[in-house]
C-alpha cells in the first residue's frame, strides 16, 4: 500500500497513528461523559457555522468559505470530516494544477471570448430593435 491510502486507514506509512481522531484535551478524552458533551458541542458549533455558509451561499457573502471553516471546526472532533477536508485539499489541488496548464488556459480563454461575444450581439440586437429604453416608466 502507498502512503495516500495508509491516511486513510489512520496509520502513516512508518506504521506510527496518523494525525485522525479527536484534538479534545486529555482530561476531556479520559472522561467519557466529558468527551461525548466536548463532541456534541463541536458538532453544534460546526453545524451553525456549516448553515450559516449555506445561507450565504444565495447571499452575499463568503458561503464556501464559511463551510469549510465549519468543516475545519468538525475535523478538530471527527475522522470522517477529516477525511472530508483531505480530499477536498487534494482536489482543489489538483483542479488549480489543470488550470494552469497552458492548453486549459487557451480554451477557457477562448470560451470566455466566445460567451462575450455572444453576449455583446444579443446585447446590439436588443439595442437595435428596441433601442435604449428603461424597462419601468418613471414620470418626473
Amino acid at each position: 500500500m502507498n502512503a495516500e491510502s495508509d491516511e486513510h486507514t489512520g496509520e502513516s506509512a512508518d506504521g506510527q497513528e496518523a494525525e485522525l481522531g479527536s484534538r479534545a484535551p486529555e482530561f476531556i478524552k479520559s472522561r467519557r461523559g466529558l468527551h461525548l458533551s466536548w463532541q456534541v458541542g463541536v458538532f453544534i458549533v460546526g453545524l451553525a457555522v456549516v448553515g450559516a455558509g449555506v445561507v450565504m451561499l444565495p447571499l452575499p457573502g463568503p458561503g464556501w468559505l464559511v463551510i469549510f471553516g465549519g468543516m475545519a471546526i468538525w475535523a478538530t472532533e471527527f475522522v470522517w470530516a477529516q477525511l472530508v477536508l483531505r480530499w477536498t485539499k487534494r482536489k482543489v489541488t489538483e483542479a488549480a494544477q489543470r488550470a494552469l496548464d497552458p492548453k486549459v488556459r487557451r480554451r477557457n480563454i477562448i470560451l470566455t471570448t466566445i460567451g462575450l461575444v455572444i453576449i455583446a450581439a444579443l446585447l446590439g440586437v436588443y439595442l437595435w430593435k428596441f433601442g435604449f429604453v428603461m424597462p419601468w416608466k418613471i414620470d418626473q
